[in-house]
């Protein structure tokens, strides 16, 4: 572990992951993409899923069972085997983060251009940020102790947990401020959208050009786990979804919301928890690629599910 130590120093004398004034950009997209997150749900909305439960029991489960799980298959099966880097349990602590942070907003505009239930999306995605709070860390603990990380690349159970109950404030405030004015809410959900969109030119003109060596150097196993989290998830995901009879159009959500994960809140919880760590940069690399990624992923999925005859789902009873 001396080796890998140094190997993290080395690294991060190379680079600074972002300066104080982008910190805090970072901190107000996050809390203005939370805010946005919060306008967006409704009391209609708790009221449909509540009389139908079933979405936000099966997404609860494949967001919280189905991604971390995945995160680890691919970490010991591609990751740790076929990289040679000596730092690659760093890589493999952001990877373990980035699979175990709840839904993110970039799952609701996908779920509307994939002819989704967009309703059921916005509940989902709030549904598995409030459940974060315990699910995130308690994940994070389960699977790193799998891997065997040591105590210097543990995850503060207690820390972690601090941080995103105050990432959770802003959707609470949100959802309150929606229910004061119909016409504020709606301006932050907007608002909250356009900055989840913007946050990925943001991390590419932040992060890239300052590591554009780390990412030339980077391994294929790197770059597969990064692509191959959401891919698989959404897939997985999918298949159950359609093995317990759902309607195609919740079964879509559902993939969707359980592949897209919050890659600035996974990144925002990094800083937040590692910025003091030398190795951060190895810990951001896979949720920065991740993140990068996810969006072609996601728009080629959402052509493939725009290829099914709509018409005929129609005809099919809502099993949700």
């Amino acid at each position: 572990m001396n080796s890998l130590r140094i190997l993290a120093e080395e690294t991060a004398n190379q680079a600074t992951v972002v300066n104080e004034f982008e910190e805090l950009l970072l901190r107000i997209f996050i809390l203005i993409i939370m805010f946005g997150l919060g306008a967006g749900l409704t009391p209609k909305d708790f009221g449909l899923a509540l009389r139908r439960p079933w979405g936000l029991v099966i997404g609860w489960v494949t967001q919280f069972g189905i991604m971390p799980l995945v995160t680890y298959v691919l970490i010991v099966s591609i990751l740790l085997p076929f990289s040679s880097t000596e730092g690659i349990l760093l890589v493999a602590l952001g990877a373990l983060i980035m699979g175990s942070v709840p839904a993110g907003t970039t799952s609701n505009l996908f779920t509307y251009f994939s002819k989704g239930n967009l309703a059921l999306s916005v509940t989902m995605t709030v549904n598995s940020t409030l459940w974060a709070f315990i699910m995130t860390p308690a994940a994070l603990f389960i699977y790193s102790n799998f891997l065997g990380l040591d105590e210097s690349l543990s995850v503060p159970f207690a820390e972690l947990a601090l941080v995103i109950f105050g990432l959770i404030v802003p959707v609470a405030l949100g959802m309150f401020l929606r229910k004061l004015s119909s016409n504020i809410g709606a301006v932050l959900e907007l608002v909250g959208g356009v900055m989840g969109l913007l946050f990925i030119p943001f991390l590419i003109i932040i992060w890239v050009p300052r590591n554009w060596q780390l990412l030339l150097t980077t391994e294929w196993p790197t770059y597969a786990v990064a692509i191959g989290m959401g891919l698989v998830g959404m897939t997985t995901a999918y298949y159950i979804a359609k093995a317990i009879k759902l309607h195609p159009m919740n079964a879509r959500t559902v993939s969707l919301e359980t592949g897209i994960n919050n890659g600035p809140l996974a990144i925002a919880v990094i800083i937040a928890v590692y910025i003091d760590n030398p190795g951060i940069d190895e810990i951001l690399l896979i949720p920065a690629l991740y993140s990068l990624f996810i969006v072609i992923i996601s728009a080629g999925v959402t052509l493939v599910f725009r290829r099914a005859n709509v018409a005929a789902e129609q005809k099919i009873p809502n099993l949700l």
